[in-house]
């Protein structure tokens, strides 16, 4: 129990560094719809931070105490506080997850592009509101840690328990079927999740939706298999390195 207890913390307390950390990246996203505010900013920003403690502390909670049952986890974190040597296995897992991030961040924005050449694109970098590579940088760790406890600690561990009920191995463990449904609905789930943001820098319409389900989507799924064969640790280095590519580089890249 005392491990738990201390992965818990450790998790809300990365979570609350990751709200705050974004803020500023939000707020350049949304400032022509925070100056009509019915509440000074500072209030808002507080229920937000204190909204944001109560939902991750549900979601690292639950995932926690599900993650186990469907034999997934924070395999360098737990190890660390056991007392395990735990070095060995972050530096074996360092490549895979900063290269497919990598990776993750190259395809979101070539497909990006295939869907510009359909008239359907909101670069960032190209638009009227671009938020400067430091702020992309700070944002880079909501992703890579809120992100990842959201929608693969609670959602893909939830879907995946709730699927593993109802079709197991006969050892009792998740079926790779019942596995990649749940990194699927998960990384579709993430995609969904990206629309509020999208909303407010463009209108939503058919295919600005599909687009944005289906780039999250590409991420969604490297991450959910990097959390499942790695560890939620190998996820978060991953999606961190793809937000890198997208949210310090790209903006670098695009006013030189």
């Amino acid at each position: 129990m005392g491990t738990d207890r201390k992965l818990f913390q450790i998790l809300l307390i990365a979570c609350i560094f990751g709200t705050i950390a974004v803020l500023p990246y939000t707020i350049t996203l949304q400032g022509e719809l925070l100056q009509d505010l019915p509440v000074p900013l500072y209030v808002l920003l507080t229920a937000q931070l204190i909204q944001a403690i109560v939902l991750f502390g549900i979601a690292i909670f639950v995932g926690l105490h599900l993650a186990r049952k469907v034999g997934l986890g924070l395999p360098i974190l737990e190890g660390w506080l056991e007392g395990r040597e735990v070095k060995s296995y972050l530096r074996s897992i360092l490549g895979i997850s900063i290269g497919l991030g990598i990776l993750a961040g190259i395809l979101i924005i070539g497909l990006d592009l295939l869907f510009s050449f359909a008239g359907v694109s909101i670069n960032l970098a190209q638009a009227s509101i671009n938020p400067p590579a430091w702020q992309g940088f700070l944002a880079s760790f909501y992703g890579g840690i809120n992100e990842e406890v959201l929608l693969r600690l609670f959602v893909m561990t939830l879907i995946a328990w709730v699927i593993f009920r109802i079709r197991k191995t006969e050892e009792g463990k998740p079926t790779n079927t019942v596995m990649w449904l749940a990194i699927i609905i998960a990384a579709v789930i993430f995609g969904i999740g990206h629309l509020p943001a999208v909303m407010a820098i463009t209108t939503l319409t058919p295919l600005v939706i599909v687009r944005t389900i289906i780039l999250n989507a590409v991420g969604g799924i490297i991450f959910g298999w990097l959390y499942w064969k790695k560890g939620l640790e190998s996820a978060m280095i991953s999606h961190f390195s793809a937000d890198i590519v997208l949210h310090v580089i790209l903006p670098l890249i695009a006013v030189i």
